[in-house]
Protein backbone atom coordinates (compact mmCIF):
# COMPACT_ATOMS: atom_id res chain seq x y z
CA UNK A 1 0.00 0.00 0.00
CA UNK A 2 1.10 3.28 -0.80
CA UNK A 3 2.19 5.73 1.77
CA UNK A 4 0.71 9.30 1.89
CA UNK A 5 2.22 11.97 1.97
CA UNK A 6 1.61 15.18 3.77
CA UNK A 7 1.28 17.07 0.66
CA UNK A 8 -1.18 14.71 -0.56
CA UNK A 9 -2.92 14.50 2.59
CA UNK A 10 -3.58 18.40 2.66
CA UNK A 11 -6.43 17.89 -0.06
CA UNK A 12 -8.19 15.38 1.73
CA UNK A 13 -11.41 17.20 3.68
CA UNK A 14 -12.19 16.62 7.23
CA UNK A 15 -10.46 17.81 10.72
CA UNK A 16 -6.69 16.22 11.93
CA UNK A 17 -3.72 17.45 13.41
CA UNK A 18 -1.20 18.96 10.75
CA UNK A 19 1.90 20.39 11.42
CA UNK A 20 1.12 20.04 15.25
CA UNK A 21 -2.20 21.80 15.22
CA UNK A 22 -6.02 21.28 14.88
CA UNK A 23 -6.87 21.76 11.16
CA UNK A 24 -9.69 21.97 9.61
CA UNK A 25 -9.66 21.30 5.72
CA UNK A 26 -12.53 22.71 4.45
CA UNK A 27 -14.12 21.77 0.85
CA UNK A 28 -17.45 23.89 0.69
CA UNK A 29 -19.66 21.79 2.84
CA UNK A 30 -22.25 23.87 4.80
CA UNK A 31 -21.76 23.84 8.87
CA UNK A 32 -24.55 26.47 9.90
CA UNK A 33 -28.21 26.76 9.11
CA UNK A 34 -28.62 30.42 9.35
CA UNK A 35 -32.42 29.65 9.42
CA UNK A 36 -32.38 27.44 12.03
CA UNK A 37 -29.33 28.83 13.86
CA UNK A 38 -27.74 25.71 14.66
CA UNK A 39 -24.61 23.75 13.40
CA UNK A 40 -24.86 21.30 11.24
CA UNK A 41 -22.00 18.78 11.20
CA UNK A 42 -19.85 19.76 14.30
CA UNK A 43 -20.63 20.54 17.34
CA UNK A 44 -19.47 23.57 19.50
CA UNK A 45 -17.12 22.27 21.48
CA UNK A 46 -15.21 20.74 18.22
CA UNK A 47 -15.64 24.05 16.29
CA UNK A 48 -13.64 25.53 19.14
CA UNK A 49 -10.69 23.49 18.99
CA UNK A 50 -9.80 24.32 15.77
CA UNK A 51 -6.74 25.95 15.02
CA UNK A 52 -6.04 26.31 11.41
CA UNK A 53 -8.56 26.07 8.56
CA UNK A 54 -7.17 25.98 5.12
CA UNK A 55 -9.94 26.11 2.21
CA UNK A 56 -9.07 23.66 -0.55
CA UNK A 57 -9.18 24.19 -3.99
CA UNK A 58 -12.83 23.96 -6.04
CA UNK A 59 -14.26 25.92 -3.00
CA UNK A 60 -15.55 29.07 -4.81
CA UNK A 61 -17.85 30.05 -1.81
CA UNK A 62 -17.78 30.38 1.75
CA UNK A 63 -21.09 30.27 3.30
CA UNK A 64 -23.01 32.64 5.54
CA UNK A 65 -21.89 31.93 9.34
CA UNK A 66 -19.96 28.64 8.25
CA UNK A 67 -16.67 29.60 11.68
CA UNK A 68 -18.37 31.92 13.40
CA UNK A 69 -17.67 31.84 16.77
CA UNK A 70 -14.43 29.76 16.41
CA UNK A 71 -12.56 31.38 19.03
CA UNK A 72 -9.09 28.84 19.09
CA UNK A 73 -8.66 29.86 15.07
CA UNK A 74 -5.66 31.25 14.47
CA UNK A 75 -5.06 30.88 10.69
CA UNK A 76 -7.04 30.94 7.32
CA UNK A 77 -5.10 29.94 4.03
CA UNK A 78 -8.15 30.12 1.24
CA UNK A 79 -7.14 28.45 -1.85
CA UNK A 80 -7.29 30.73 -5.15
CA UNK A 81 -10.40 29.33 -6.24
CA UNK A 82 -12.45 31.42 -3.56
CA UNK A 83 -14.68 34.16 -5.11
CA UNK A 84 -17.20 35.11 -1.94
CA UNK A 85 -17.07 35.22 1.47
CA UNK A 86 -20.50 35.42 2.75
CA UNK A 87 -21.92 37.36 5.83
CA UNK A 88 -20.49 36.57 9.23
CA UNK A 89 -18.64 34.08 7.92
CA UNK A 90 -15.57 34.22 10.53
CA UNK A 91 -17.20 36.69 12.79
CA UNK A 92 -16.07 36.40 16.34
CA UNK A 93 -12.80 34.38 15.34
CA UNK A 94 -10.96 36.17 18.55
CA UNK A 95 -7.85 34.39 18.19
CA UNK A 96 -7.43 34.48 14.54
CA UNK A 97 -4.35 36.76 13.80
CA UNK A 98 -3.44 35.40 10.44
CA UNK A 99 -5.31 35.54 6.87
CA UNK A 100 -4.62 34.53 3.48
CA UNK A 101 -7.61 35.36 1.28
CA UNK A 102 -8.16 33.93 -2.35
CA UNK A 103 -6.11 35.59 -5.07
CA UNK A 104 -9.35 35.31 -6.79
CA UNK A 105 -11.64 36.51 -3.96
CA UNK A 106 -14.78 39.36 -5.71
CA UNK A 107 -16.88 39.45 -2.28
CA UNK A 108 -16.11 40.27 1.08
CA UNK A 109 -19.92 40.48 2.46
CA UNK A 110 -21.08 42.45 5.90
CA UNK A 111 -19.81 41.41 9.13
CA UNK A 112 -17.34 38.75 7.14
CA UNK A 113 -14.55 39.25 10.29
CA UNK A 114 -16.82 41.16 12.54
CA UNK A 115 -14.49 41.09 16.10
CA UNK A 116 -11.86 39.18 14.86
CA UNK A 117 -9.93 40.98 17.93
CA UNK A 118 -6.55 39.41 17.26
CA UNK A 119 -6.32 40.27 13.61
CA UNK A 120 -3.52 42.69 12.90
CA UNK A 121 -3.57 43.03 8.85
CA UNK A 122 -5.58 42.18 5.67
CA UNK A 123 -4.21 42.34 2.14
CA UNK A 124 -7.11 42.70 -0.48
CA UNK A 125 -6.39 41.56 -3.72
CA UNK A 126 -7.32 43.59 -7.13
CA UNK A 127 -10.05 40.90 -7.67
CA UNK A 128 -11.63 42.31 -5.33
CA UNK A 129 -14.89 44.45 -6.09
CA UNK A 130 -16.83 45.02 -2.74
CA UNK A 131 -16.25 44.64 1.11
CA UNK A 132 -19.54 44.61 2.79
CA UNK A 133 -20.59 47.31 5.86
CA UNK A 134 -18.57 46.49 8.86
CA UNK A 135 -16.60 43.52 7.69
CA UNK A 136 -13.82 44.40 10.21
CA UNK A 137 -15.51 46.08 12.60
CA UNK A 138 -14.09 45.29 16.08
CA UNK A 139 -11.14 44.21 14.89
CA UNK A 140 -9.51 45.95 17.59
CA UNK A 141 -5.30 44.99 16.51
CA UNK A 142 -6.17 46.00 13.00
CA UNK A 143 -3.68 48.58 11.86
CA UNK A 144 -2.54 47.14 8.45
CA UNK A 145 -5.17 47.68 5.73
CA UNK A 146 -4.33 47.25 2.18
CA UNK A 147 -6.98 47.99 -0.46
CA UNK A 148 -7.31 48.50 -4.18
CA UNK A 149 -8.82 51.95 -5.68
CA UNK A 150 -11.30 50.13 -7.69
CA UNK A 151 -12.69 48.21 -4.66
CA UNK A 152 -15.99 49.48 -3.33
CA UNK A 153 -16.05 49.88 0.99
CA UNK A 154 -19.48 49.41 2.69
CA UNK A 155 -20.46 51.66 5.81
CA UNK A 156 -18.30 51.40 8.77
CA UNK A 157 -15.54 48.54 7.32
CA UNK A 158 -12.83 49.68 9.60
CA UNK A 159 -15.28 50.77 13.15
CA UNK A 160 -13.78 50.19 16.58
CA UNK A 161 -10.10 49.31 14.89
CA UNK A 162 -6.65 49.85 15.55
CA UNK A 163 -6.65 52.13 11.94
CA UNK A 164 -9.54 54.04 12.75
CA UNK A 165 -8.22 55.16 15.92
CA UNK A 166 -5.12 56.31 14.52
CA UNK A 167 -6.70 58.66 11.95
CA UNK A 168 -8.05 61.77 12.48
CA UNK A 169 -11.89 60.88 12.18
CA UNK A 170 -14.31 61.14 14.66
CA UNK A 171 -16.29 58.27 15.79
CA UNK A 172 -18.68 57.29 18.27
CA UNK A 173 -18.41 55.32 21.55
CA UNK A 174 -18.69 52.32 19.34
CA UNK A 175 -15.88 53.31 17.01
CA UNK A 176 -18.52 53.85 14.46
CA UNK A 177 -17.68 56.72 11.44
CA UNK A 178 -20.61 58.52 10.00
CA UNK A 179 -17.97 60.45 6.99
CA UNK A 180 -18.30 57.31 5.06
CA UNK A 181 -17.01 58.51 1.78
CA UNK A 182 -13.98 60.49 3.24
CA UNK A 183 -13.12 57.14 5.69
CA UNK A 184 -13.51 55.13 2.39
CA UNK A 185 -11.27 57.13 0.11
CA UNK A 186 -8.57 57.67 3.12
CA UNK A 187 -8.16 53.75 3.53
CA UNK A 188 -6.90 53.39 0.40
CA UNK A 189 -5.16 56.84 -0.10
CA UNK A 190 -3.01 57.29 3.24
CA UNK A 191 -0.01 56.58 1.44
CA UNK A 192 -0.31 59.11 -1.78
CA UNK A 193 2.28 61.75 -0.27
CA UNK A 194 5.71 60.94 -1.72
CA UNK A 195 7.31 60.71 2.04
CA UNK A 196 5.55 57.54 2.42
CA UNK A 197 6.54 56.20 -0.85
CA UNK A 198 8.37 53.07 0.58
CA UNK A 199 5.23 52.42 2.57
CA UNK A 200 3.04 52.53 -0.39
CA UNK A 201 5.76 49.92 -2.30
CA UNK A 202 6.20 47.81 0.43
CA UNK A 203 2.38 47.23 1.48
CA UNK A 204 1.13 46.74 -1.88
CA UNK A 205 -0.63 43.41 -2.96
CA UNK A 206 2.31 42.38 -4.87
CA UNK A 207 5.29 44.43 -3.89
CA UNK A 208 8.17 44.73 -6.69
CA UNK A 209 11.85 43.90 -5.41
CA UNK A 210 13.34 46.47 -7.78
CA UNK A 211 10.67 49.13 -6.65
CA UNK A 212 11.38 48.79 -3.24
CA UNK A 213 15.05 48.58 -3.90
CA UNK A 214 15.12 51.96 -5.71
CA UNK A 215 13.34 53.95 -3.17
CA UNK A 216 16.09 52.50 -0.68
CA UNK A 217 18.98 53.45 -2.85
CA UNK A 218 17.25 57.41 -2.64
CA UNK A 219 16.15 57.24 0.86
CA UNK A 220 18.83 55.05 2.68
CA UNK A 221 17.89 52.16 4.98
CA UNK A 222 16.40 54.60 7.71
CA UNK A 223 13.60 54.66 5.67
CA UNK A 224 12.67 50.75 6.79
CA UNK A 225 12.40 52.31 10.20
CA UNK A 226 10.18 55.13 9.40
CA UNK A 227 6.79 55.39 10.65
CA UNK A 228 3.72 56.74 8.68
CA UNK A 229 0.88 58.57 9.86
CA UNK A 230 -0.56 55.75 11.59
CA UNK A 231 2.54 54.67 13.15
CA UNK A 232 3.34 51.49 11.14
CA UNK A 233 6.68 50.79 9.28
CA UNK A 234 8.06 49.79 5.98
CA UNK A 235 9.09 46.67 7.53
CA UNK A 236 6.07 46.05 9.47
CA UNK A 237 4.03 46.07 5.56
CA UNK A 238 6.75 43.85 4.32
CA UNK A 239 7.14 40.82 7.00
CA UNK A 240 3.00 41.37 7.43
CA UNK A 241 2.34 40.82 4.00
CA UNK A 242 1.11 37.45 3.24
CA UNK A 243 1.66 38.06 -0.53
CA UNK A 244 5.31 38.61 -0.25
CA UNK A 245 7.99 37.10 -0.97
CA UNK A 246 10.37 39.70 -0.59
CA UNK A 247 12.36 39.68 2.41
CA UNK A 248 13.65 43.24 4.02
CA UNK A 249 17.16 41.59 5.10
CA UNK A 250 17.97 40.64 1.41
CA UNK A 251 16.97 43.94 0.42
CA UNK A 252 19.18 45.05 2.69
CA UNK A 253 22.52 42.76 2.12
CA UNK A 254 21.86 44.45 -1.99
CA UNK A 255 21.71 47.65 -0.85
CA UNK A 256 25.31 47.25 1.42
CA UNK A 257 26.92 45.72 -1.30
CA UNK A 258 25.44 48.34 -4.05
CA UNK A 259 27.14 50.89 -1.50
CA UNK A 260 30.30 49.22 -1.12
CA UNK A 261 30.77 48.97 -4.97
CA UNK A 262 30.16 52.66 -5.20
CA UNK A 263 33.21 53.22 -2.37
CA UNK A 264 35.17 51.10 -4.15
Amino acid sequence: MRVQTEEWRRFIPGVRMYKGKKTCFYNGEKLWDEENRENLIYDEEELHSWEVIIVLPGVEVIPVGTFSGCENLKTVIMSDSVRRIENCAFEKCKSLAFVKLSRHVEYIRGWAFHFCESLTSIFIPPSCREIGDKAFQGCKKLIILHVPQHTQLGKNVIADTALIKASFFQTDDDGEYITREEVNDWIKSHHDDNQFSLHRACSTFNPLDEVIFDIVKRQGLKAFNKTDSIGVTPSQYLSNNSYSEIKEQKIIKRYILHMMGEII
